[in-house]
């Protein structure tokens, strides 16, 4: 029997902390037959107004005071927050700076982003490389967090890593930024977000903006991609789920200071767990993808946000993939060829990490896989909010070494170190 990859863990573990919030956009609505007359939006900023300065002023010095403990530019957010709002306000020109920030603070809510889980990581390496040590490697964590609702948002965490020595994992701080929203005439359903207010890349929260992320943002898969004419971008490709339906999505970046978000077209753009492959391949972009909810496909297009048709790839096998599989993040180049982290489902829905390489001038042959898990929940790790799960959106790798980021029964997220040439070697 092919023996199974070596793993060496690390101490280190990601747990959700309700503490970390961010303010977000809230609107209240009436429910269907007592939405006729004034909309809540208009008979809330009429209390608003009702309000003498004594207790305008009261009520505004309770609420920033609150939001100041942990929030950064108050003031600021209120009032882009009574902005997004001014067109459905008929007497917003009229209205003092005082009210405006009050009502900016009725429209808005504080939201615990992880307090639920924080799962589901991606590593890359960070775009800023100056004063790491020598066989260092700084990068960037995006992970899931799930709060109130079960809403899903993108967080970040930075850190460090030494093949074969130390992780370290930065403090993210007690600050978190939402991002300034500004939608895209040039692209409808499509928005730019400036996270310039951030301190750092794990102040930023990219939480549900479009209808189309309503119920959450999902399982982004990050990687570094490197176009034919060396410019750098980096991609994260995510799930957006409305509440009734699931499609992928794209995050584009340079500088984790500023993105885009754009939704993707194409027949396959209605499947979950895109990963696209960190350059082009013959002038043509690359993703795995998942279309059939059971295997992994191939998809191949000449316009980054539309994909058609695809071929399948690789199918279960092996028990512990009898259910489904699927991909682990995006493909890592070799020498060997194109390294690929897959998921397995096997018996009572137990999701366990394998891998598989691809051809490198021709990722749709298949060259080898490995037989046995490359990591299974273990008895200490099995419970949690989804038990008998490990996952991973995305892995580095330096040199012939391998950090494998993954969520533990999608609650936590943890870490282990890999081999190359050991894993190959466990592949048949």
């Amino acid at each position: 029997m092919t023996e199974r990859a070596h793993v060496d863990f690390y101490d280190t573990v990601l747990k959700p902390d309700p503490s970390r919030t961010v303010v977000r956009p809230f609107e209240p609505g009436y429910p269907r037959g007592f939405d006729q007359g004034r909309t809540r939006t208009e008979e809330t900023v009429a209390l608003v107004v009702g309000l003498n300065e004594d207790e305008l002023a009261r009520q505004l010095e309770g609420v920033t005071a609150s939001l100041d403990e942990n929030h950064r530019d108050v003031d600021a957010t209120l009032r882009r927050r009574f902005n997004e709002l001014a067109d459905c306000i008929p007497s917003a020109a009229s209205l003092s700076k005082d009210q405006r920030r009050l009502i900016g603070a009725y429209f808005s809510q504080e939201y615990a982003y992880e307090a639920a889980a924080l799962f589901n990581p991606s590593a890359v390496p960070h775009p800023n490389q100056v004063d790491v040590a020598d066989g260092a490697m700084r990068f960037v964590l995006a992970l899931r967090g799930v709060g109130e609702g079960h809403v899903s948002s993108v967080t970040f965490r930075t850190g460090v890593w030494a093949p074969g020595g130390n992780l370290t994992i930065d403090d993210p701080g007690a600050t978190s930024v939402p991002p300034v929203i500004v939608p895209r005439d040039d692209s409808p359903g499509a928005v730019h977000l400036d996270c310039g207010g951030s301190r750092g890349i794990s102040e930023t929260v990219l939480f549900p903006i479009l209808p189309s992320q309503r119920q959450g943002i999902e399982d982004m898969r990050l990687v570094r991609f490197t176009d034919d004419d060396g410019t750098v971008s980096y991609y994260g490709t995510y799930t957006a789920f409305s509440g009734a339906e699931a499609r992928s999505e794209l995050l584009t970046t340079t500088d984790f200071k500023a993105f885009e978000m754009e939704a993707f077209t194409g027949d396959v753009a209605c499947a979950k767990g895109m990963a696209l492959f960190p350059r082009r391949i013959d002038g043509r972009f690359v993703t795995l993808g998942r279309q059939d909810n059971r295997s992994i496909w191939l998809n191949v297009s000449d316009d980054l946000l539309h994909w058609d048709g695809g071929t399948k790839l690789v199918e279960p096998r092996y028990p512990w993939e009898f259910v489904q599989m699927g991909n682990c993040g995006s493909p890592i180049e070799l020498d060997e060829g194109w390294l690929v982290m897959t998921h397995g489902v096997g018996t009572v829905r137990n999701y366990c990490i394998g891998a598989c390489l691809l051809d490198k001038n021709d990722p749709s042959k298949l060259l080898a896989r490995t037989p046995r898990p490359v990591l299974a929940p273990s008895p200490h790790e099995r419970d949690g909010y989804v038990p008998n799960v490990v996952y991973s959106c995305g892995a580095l790798v330096s040199g012939r070494t391998m950090l494998l980021p993954y969520a533990v029964a999608d609650s936590f997220s943890a870490f282990g170190s890999l081999s190359i040439d050991n894993l190959l070697t466990c592949m048949e």
